[in-house]
């Protein structure tokens, strides 16, 4: 469970830093714009990797709470709805501008559901964190006035659908 844990406050803590804008500019300052991107993706790879392998490796932890039967059955849907915002979230789309920050959005979705339909101890870190991390990051976002500004295309809100819909039909 401690690789677990240590893998969550590495990924999540350095997707963190984006929240605190004058410590990121800090280290970029001090760092250089490469360089600090090139830690920061080191340290969230090292992140995922641990959350990953210490998921794996992790005992269940016992139940905390009785899975729920409707979040089991909305999964599906839920998501469905996450990979169109995954998808849609780095494309000049009109949901990204109807939603301003897709990407959180789906992270959201994706682990409430997953939180909802498990319930042992190590599901419940995991999509606990994760469900955390969209929260406050998403409520960061909007105070930072973080989204970008473009011009969206309804062709790439189909390729962003499309996508979503083939890569749920392949897993």
């Amino acid at each position: 469970m401690a690789m677990l844990v240590l893998g969550l406050v590495l990924f999540i803590g350095i997707h963190l830093l984006p929240t605190v804008p004058s410590l990121k500019a800090r280290l970029v300052g001090n760092w250089g714009e490469n360089r600090y991107k090139a830690l920061f993706s080191i340290v969230a790879v090292l992140g995922l990797l641990l959350i990953i392998v210490g998921y794996g490796r992790a005992p269940g932890g016992g139940r905390v709470f009785d899975s729920s039967p409707l979040a089991i059955m909305v999964a599906p849907f839920a998501m469905a709805i996450s990979f169109v915002l995954f998808a849609a979230a780095n494309m000049k789309t009109h949901i990204r501008v109807w939603l301003r920050h897709p990407m959180l959005l789906g992270l959201g979705i994706w682990a409430l559901v997953h939180l909802l339909a498990n319930g042992h101890g190590k599901a419940t870190l995991l999509f606990g964190a994760f469900l955390a991390y969209a929260v406050l990051d998403l409520i960061s976002a909007v105070l930072r006035n973080s989204s970008k500004s473009f011009t969206p295309t309804f062709k790439q809100d189909v390729i962003a659908i499309v996508s979503a819909c083939c890569w749920r039909c392949w897993s």
